[in-house]
Formats: structure tokens, sequence, C-alpha cells
């Protein structure tokens, strides 16, 4: 089973190290400001590659409307944003990396902890000792900017075992978002979850078609240790496997549930009925709590405009 905890980026677990970006000036922002960093949220999850030989990486970033600058738009704000994912091993002689913009024209009123979120999504080959660098930088304003980096094993779903893909977590009912087989799902950073339902996302990977199976998702409060709090709440159930050509059964599931503000483990564990294989795979995320909205924004290669909409 692979284990991965949850990464808070603000009075970080490990040693990150910050940096900004210098940029030309743009419109009203040509004042010149010093550096300063911009805080934000992230999380990266994996799933089977378009090839046998790569992994598809998904990293999910969240910002603060406080943290960034702003222009002044026809019916309120634009804020402006650039995200970048660097995945490199060197002992592989790998980089993947992408670079992506982020425009968003919003209502002038909204809070300063309204959360703009957006997400990428790579292909890279699996690796134990790969070093992922996730960076955001204010469009707006030259100067803002942050990095975090850190090891980040790369898991290889190519093998004949029965597996489970990370588990992605997501508001609910999303109109857009990152859109995986039949699923649209509004990735937010774990560390930011609202006191509300949520969707849940993951793949099961080498599961045959027809074959009954055996579910059971638990979500388990945590303290600060990292130890269950009580009793998890746990749903079991069967199903007959519907799974593709290629043995990926994807599975979205509504955890219909508000849970108190807090930190938590949600496990997910299969049953192959007819060969008695298990696998299990667990995220830990955060309840925050917040009630000044959140609007996701498409992250693009190229800078065009897009209004967001707050929800």
């Amino acid at each position: 089973m692979r284990h991965r905890g949850l990464v808070v980026l603000l009075g970080a677990l490990t040693v990150m190290s910050a940096a900004w970006v210098a940029r030309a000036p743009v419109g009203e922002a040509a004042a010149a400001e010093a550096p300063r960093p911009l805080p934000f949220f992230y999380d990266l999850f994996t799933f089977r590659g378009e090839t046998p030989t790569t992994t598809t990486v998904i990293a999910s970033f969240a910002v603060p409307l406080g943290e960034l600058e702003s222009e002044r738009a026809d019916w309120g704000r634009r804020y402006r944003f650039d995200v970048v994912l660097v995945l490199a091993d060197t002992a592989l002689k790998s980089v993947t990396r992408t670079a992506d913009s982020v425009y968003a024209r919003l209502p002038g009123s909204l809070d300063a902890d309204h959360l703009l979120h957006t997400h990428v999504e790579v292909q890279a080959p699996p690796s134990g000792t790969t070093v992922h660098r996730v960076i955001m930088t204010d469009a707006t304003t030259p100067g803002i900017g942050q990095m975090y980096s850190e090891v980040f094993p790369i898991p290889d779903y190519s093998g004949d075992e029965l597996m489970i893909s990370d588990i992605a977590l997501g508001l609910p009912d999303a109109a857009e978002g990152w859109q995986r087989r039949d699923a649209t799902l509004a990735l937010i950073p774990t560390s930011r979850f609202p006191e509300s339902s949520f969707d849940v996302y993951y793949e099961i990977y080498n599961l045959p078609y027809a074959d009954w199976y055996d579910t059971e998702v638990s979500v388990a409060r945590l303290n600060r240790e990292g130890e269950v709090r009580g009793d998890p709440v746990t749903l079991r159930f069967s199903d007959e496997s519907v799974a593709d050509e290629d043995d990926v059964l994807s599975e979205l599931r509504r955890v219909g549930t508000s849970l108190d503000r807090g930190r938590y483990r949600l496990t997910v564990t299969v049953t192959n009925q007819r060969t008695g294989e298990t696998a299990t795979q667990e995220r830990r995320f955060e309840v925050r709590g917040w009630g000044e909205g959140v609007t996701m924004v498409q992250a693009n290669p190229r800078v065009w405009e897009i209004a967001g909409e707050g929800r």
C-alpha cells in the first residue's frame, strides 16, 4: 500500500524553499513593489498513464484572492497568475514540465479568503526518486511568487495485480473541472476542504469485467499526531465489475455527510471475490470550513482571459 500524507504549505512539515520570478510591469501594476512571497496550496494526484511507460500526474492549485494583486476590470477586478509544475529525476535523466496561465475576472466585493483554484496535468515516467517543484507567480505585479519542492515518488500502475490509483477529492456537482473518463471533478487541495459533502474519485486496475468485488470506504478522524480518534464511519458494498477492455474501473462516489473541522483519513479497500486479491489506498485531508466561496478557473498553456463565477 502506498501512503503519502497531506502536504500543508503554510507551516510546511518539510523544509521547502521560496522564490519569486520577476516579470515585466503590466497595466496599473507598473508601480514598483518590494518582492514578496505568494503562499498557496497544492496537491498532487497520480493515475495510470496514457502509455504503459507513463503515469498521469495532476497538480491542483488554490490561492486566496487576498494573496494576489489585481487590476480594475469593467465590472470588478481581474486576477492573473502563472503556475508551473516540474517533475525531475536525475537518475533517469528525465524532466517533465508544464507552465500555464490563469486569468479570472471577478466581482470586487468578494472576500480576501475567496479561493481561486485550478489544475494542470502531465505524463511522466514512474520513479521512486522524482523530485517535484511547483511554482506560482503573480502575473499582475512583478516580484510576487513562491516555490515548493519535495521528493515525490511516481508509482507504476502498469502491473497486472489488483491496484487502486490515488484518491482525488473535489467539490460536488462540478459542471467543469478536471475530466477523467466519464467523471468531472472540481479538484481542491486536500488541506482546504469545506464543511460539506464532497466527491471522491479513484480507479481500480486489473479487476476483470464481470468479476464481483467488495468495496469498503471508511473516513476516520485524526488527532494532531495522526492517530485515529473515535470510530471511523464505514460503508461497505458489493458490485459487479464493468471495467473497460484495459481492466480499468473508474469510481466516482459522494461523501454526503458534512464533517466537522479537523483532520481525516479516507481509506478505500477493494477485494476481488473470485480471486481473493485485495488492494488498499488512502488519502488524508483537512476540513477547514469557509463561507467565502471558491471559483474554478481553467489553466491554459497560453494566455487568454476567462470570466470566473464564484460558488
